[in-house]
């Protein structure tokens, strides 16, 4: 079995499928990541999603904050916004069983057998990584039930926008889910700053990377994440893979194979 990695696809369908195409990927013996973001604002959404149900077998993704918003919409606790591109999803005669396939999706995994670790947006400098799978599945578990409502109802905000073990409720939940799905940068202390998108060389004073704070305990583990297309795809580090490459942006789609960390990037675009 081979196995692959796909950063923030956006719905942007054409470029997965040239990707897949060039790697011959096989749904009975190979197996795709998803780096979470896997729907809106690219043009065909609905078939994404999908083509990744289709193959959900061979298919093992994390949330990204489009796919929460989509999860927002759905269940009215979100309206759309003009840029959005869900609803050909909405409309879908298929929309609920696709929608109750993405609230079964993590919002952080990990492989033991190949050493991978895949979370949208990264993982908490001060989280180790038996701290972090730990707090995904508190928000796994919210979004299985009917506990979804207070979460997506309470889940947009910018605070608290630093972690501490005494967080409750809601509070607790959304900081969580920012640091999955939302953070790039942070400073020595964890404390999040969610408005910077641009790329590492005006960033704001006090702040740096999530994965360049020194005291990070994830340090050595292999990372995949997506969500920051400024980096368009740049880390220097051996052990951080991050696969968005801006293709809903104007840019393009890359594929890794996680054994020999082969990058295939799409030759067509939406």
């Amino acid at each position: 079995m081979t196995q692959y990695a796909v950063g923030d696809i956006q719905g942007c369908y054409h470029e997965l499928m040239d990707c897949l195409d060039q790697v011959a990927f096989n749904p009975s013996n190979d197996c795709l990541w998803v780096a979470g973001d896997m729907v809106n604002r690219g043009p065909d959404s609905l078939a994404t999603l999908q083509f990744l149900y289709q193959h959900r077998n061979s298919v093992r993704c994390v949330l990204g904050n489009h796919d929460l918003h989509l999860l927002a919409i759905y269940f009215g606790h979100r309206k759309a916004k003009p840029s959005d591109t869900a609803a050909s999803i909405l409309d879908a005669s298929d929309s609920d069983e696709l929608i109750h396939w993405l609230r079964q999706q993590a919002l952080c995994i990990h492989d033991d057998a190949i050493n991978f670790t895949m979370a949208h947006a990264g993982i908490a400098p001060q989280w180790t990584l038996k701290e972090a799978l730990n707090y995904s599945a508190e928000v796994e578990a919210v979004l299985k039930t009917d506990a979804i409502h207070p979460f997506l109802m309470n889940m947009y905000g910018n605070t608290p926008d630093t972690w501490h073990d005494d967080l409750t409720g809601t509070d607790r939940l959304r900081c969580i889910t920012n640091y999955f799905t939302r953070m790039r940068i942070c400073n020595d202390d964890g404390k999040l700053d969610l408005i910077y998108t641009g790329d590492t060389n005006n960033i704001p004073e006090g702040y740096r990377p999530w994965f360049e704070q020194a005291n990070r305990k994830t340090q050595q583990q292999r990372i995949i994440f997506g969500h920051w297309a400024a980096l368009n795809g740049h880390i220097d580090n051996e052990h951080l893979f991050g696969l968005d490459t801006g293709c809903v942006w104007g840019q393009t789609l890359t594929l890794m194979q996680l054994d020999n960390y082969h990058l295939t990037i799409a030759n067509s675009q939406s």
